[in-house]
């Protein structure tokens, strides 16, 4: 039905588009700048318009006009062009067709990286599809190349069937969502749209309108070093007490014991001597008084620690990252309902629950897009062991379709 899906994707993931969270420029890595403009002639060729690539932030954005001549709700589909930090050179994706399964699949020709049904136990899920995997040496890059191919797909099959009412539609695909900065300069004013999906999710059925709060902490712990045959009642052992520091946090609010609406402290960052240490934490909860209560709970620790040394030997940077989209969605569940509803009519079931993260929807919500997220199919992101059926693809690009067709319907 759509047989320039798979051809583009793999044309996609074979581009090497890693974002740089050391990096200064926007977008982080030329090699994006270079995957938009090539995005941006394609998109003229199956015929939005409008088409420009703005340069203050790295997105490429286009229209497809509207075929109902009543008015309606414009909206947009976003996806984002970077892929995460793990090997993305030399990309090289396998198809296997008619996929059994309960085959382990090797992923190499030594066989050293397999997706077993075993350690993967989705993959029974796929019988009788084709599925797209790597080779064992890098990512696949389905996040969020899948989300990029899709929309463009739909927008394809749109733009060739006229007969099918729908409104301004507007597509936007963005730079470095991976590194969490992609969003930030986001042009709301530029993409002009009541409402908004980004394509990102994970398996057939995701739909997202819940991301967690997040901030992140860096601690400097300063300690007094030395010798250690006299250094009892003078030495302070910095990373000792960043030892001590993070048992102090309760150890059932780690992200290995945590699911669904669960918060965590995830500590992502130890480093240093018994001079000095330092520690970053990542912090996130679904529930704002929660969010904050974590937040105090890092500071109140510190200034326990303080305290105790009586002198300030641990110093805290703590900024907000993002918010749960949630609290500007649920005021106008509508968009929801109509992606609920679109998937319905495809005959995908929807999957609604929580993001345990945050996607570019969190912060493009409270700039002021409600933007929800949808499945653009693949599993086990960011590693060697990704990979997305074709059939996962193709129903993220008839709920597409779908949603513009009931959008229209709607008014």
């Amino acid at each position: 039905m759509y047989p320039n899906l798979l051809n583009r994707f793999l044309k996609y993931v074979k581009i090497e588009t890693r974002s740089d969270e050391n990096s200064q420029t926007v977008p982080s890595t030329s090699s994006q700048v270079a995957f938009a403009h090539m995005l941006e002639s394609e998109m003229k060729t199956i015929g939005l318009e409008d088409v420009v690539y703005n340069q203050k932030n790295g997105y490429v954005i286009g229209t497809l006009p509207a075929t109902s001549k009543t008015p309606q709700r414009t909206f947009g589909l976003i996806a984002h062009m970077d892929t995460a930090d793990f090997n993305a050179e030399n990309v090289t994706p396998h198809v296997i067709e008619n996929y059994d399964g309960h085959s382990a699949i090797n992923l190499d020709a030594a066989g050293k990286y397999q997706l077993a049904p075993e350690e993967f136990p989705n993959l029974k899920n796929y019988a009788g599809q084709t599925l797209i995997t790597t080779d064992g040496r890098t990512l696949l890059g389905a996040d969020d190349k899948a989300g990029i191919a899709e929309i463009m797909t739909a927008m394809e099959y749109l733009a060739g069937h006229p007969e099918i009412e729908h409104g301004e539609i507007r597509v936007g695909f963005g730079p470095d969502e991976e590194i969490g900065v992609g969003a930030d300069r986001f042009d709301v004013a530029q993409f002009n749209v009541d409402f908004a999906y980004t394509i990102d999710g994970g398996v057939v059925g995701e739909l997202e309108y819940e991301t967690f709060s997040a901030a992140q902490a860096q601690l400097t712990i300063h300690g007094k070093n030395v010798h250690p045959g006299t250094a009892k009642g003078q030495m302070i052992n910095a990373l000792q007490t960043a030892i001590d520091f993070h048992n102090e946090l309760p150890a059932d609010a780690r992200p290995e014991n945590t699911a669904g609406y669960e918060g965590f402290f995830h500590l992502i960052h130890l480093s240093g001597n018994p001079e000095e240490a330092a520690m970053t934490y990542i912090i996130r909860d679904h529930d704002h008084q929660k969010f904050e209560a974590k937040k105090r709970l890092i500071t109140d620790l510190a200034a326990k620690f303080n305290a105790h040394f009586g002198q300030k030997r641990i110093e805290i940077k703590m900024h907000d990252q993002y918010y749960n989209m949630r609290e500007v969605i649920e005021k106008d569940m509508s968009i929801v309902e109509l992606a609920k509803q679109a998937m319905l009519a495809v005959d995908v079931e929807p999957l609604i629950q929580p993001v345990r993260g945050g996607t570019d929807g969190s912060k493009i919500s409270f700039m002021g897009i409600p933007t929800p997220n949808l499945f653009a199919g693949g599993e086990n992101m960011h590693g060697r062991f990704e990979f997305v059926a074709l059939e996962s693809m193709e129903k993220a690009v008839d709920v597409l379709i779908k949603i513009a067709e009931m959008n229209a319907a709607n008014g």
